[in-house]
């Protein structure tokens, strides 16, 4: 038997009951719920992880809808037993959904939501964060200033990398990975070479009218170059930024023999997903390299890291934080909630997921859709013609 967990409960009354495995930035995805008559159970449970018998435990005997977080396991148990609450709707508070079983979700009836195109740039900001405080040096200076052991001005107290001039490379040229590159690009003036499955068109014409403007105004314009493999970014580039999918084709992209061939002083950013790098043999590589920086948002087997990681002064770790601007948090919420709420009532699925705005604007009611279900064509569910 499932111990029961600590909840908060808004609209008791309400005809629809959905769950929030977790306490979520803002109030509005609340108060659009309780809007459509819903009963909003919020965990509060003190526990990072909540285990799957947390949440049986949550779902209960009725309920209509779930919404989860990207650490938790949705599997087979987990849609069976929200199925046999009466449930039909689960959404990740996230754009990925690595932790979902969608053929589980399939099986069950239950639609899958997740939220694209709230994140794009501030997870594009962080990246290029990590990528200027990597190749300053900026948290190694600052822990020596606090550890008070600055007493002067030194010529080559730590010399970083300039990024003006610099190439900046990108693996995976999508919604992110193009807007990293585009704010790297007009930022610092960086060159640009990318590598992507398929033609970043309007990045590159974007890189193009950008040099362009700098000619005219008497400076070095920019460049941009598609690289015909992963082999040559890495070669090429002084910092790369890895945004690709994660699937078995990206499991450790970026391994020993690739670490090999980049430059010894280069920055290595990761804002995707934790497996994409071998933790193991990166940790190796600082080792032997240090001046070879990297910045990480995401971690192999999370929320631990490789042993030695954290000792090193030329890693830079922050804790899975890209998406966490309060306006994208605040609307991953909604988003989320929104998915659940369509299903619920019955809505069709929006047709662009990564067209967002819609249902963002506080100062009209959201349209009459789920966002974004992710087994929407498996499901045979209808699309808005809105």
């Amino acid at each position: 038997m499932a111990k029961p967990v600590s909840i908060e409960v808004w609209n008791p009354h309400g005809k629809y009951r959905v769950v929030s495995t977790k306490p979520m930035p803002g109030t509005r995805w609340i108060n659009l719920l309780i809007e459509q008559d819903c009963r909003v159970e919020i965990c509060t449970q003190k526990k990072t992880i909540l285990s799957v018998e947390d949440i049986i435990a949550l779902i209960g005997d009725k309920c209509d809808g779930v919404i989860g977080q990207l650490t938790e396991d949705w599997g087979e148990t987990l849609f069976s037993a929200l199925s046999r609450a009466g449930g039909k709707a689960f959404s990740n508070m996230a754009v990925g959904y690595n932790n979902v079983d969608v053929n589980a979700a399939n099986k069950y009836g239950v639609a899958v939501g997740n939220t694209p195109g709230v994140l794009t740039e501030t997870t594009a900001e962080l990246a290029a964060s990590l990528s200027v405080s990597a190749a300053r040096r900026i948290v190694e200076a600052d822990e020596f200033m606090r550890a008070g052991l600055y007493d002067g001005w030194l010529p080559n107290l730590f010399v970083g990398n300039l990024l003006k001039g610099q190439t900046v490379g990108v693996i995976g040229a999508g919604r992110i990975g193009s807007a990293y590159a585009r704010m790297m690009v007009e930022g610092f003036k960086m060159n640009l070479i990318y590598y992507d499955l398929y033609q970043a068109t309007r990045l590159e014409k974007f890189v193009t009218a950008y040099a362009e403007f700098l000619k005219a105004n008497g400076e070095q314009p920019v460049t941009w170059k598609r690289a015909a493999s992963m082999e040559e970014v890495l070669r090429e580039a002084d910092v790369i930024s890895l945004h690709p999918i994660l699937d078995k084709t990206t499991y450790h992209l970026v391994n020993k023999e690739r670490l090999a061939i980049m430059k010894k002083e280069a920055v290595l950013v990761n804002c995707s997903r934790g497996p994409v790098i071998d933790e193991v043999a990166l940790v190796e590589h600082l080792k032997q390299n240090p001046m070879f920086r990297v910045g990480l948002d995401v971690f192999e087997d999370e929320p631990y890291m490789k042993p030695g990681l954290a000792d090193l002064k030329n890693a830079i770790v922050v804790p899975h934080i890209a998406s966490a601007s309060k306006w994208t948090r605040e609307g991953m919420a909604t988003l989320a909630a929104l998915n659940v709420l369509g299903k619920i009532k019955g809505y069709p699925i929006w047709s662009n997921p990564n067209q967002v705005e819609p249902f963002l604007n506080e100062n009209v009611p959201p349209p009459a859709a789920s966002p974004s279900i992710v087994n929407a064509k498996a499901l045979g569910l209808p699309v808005s013609r809105l």
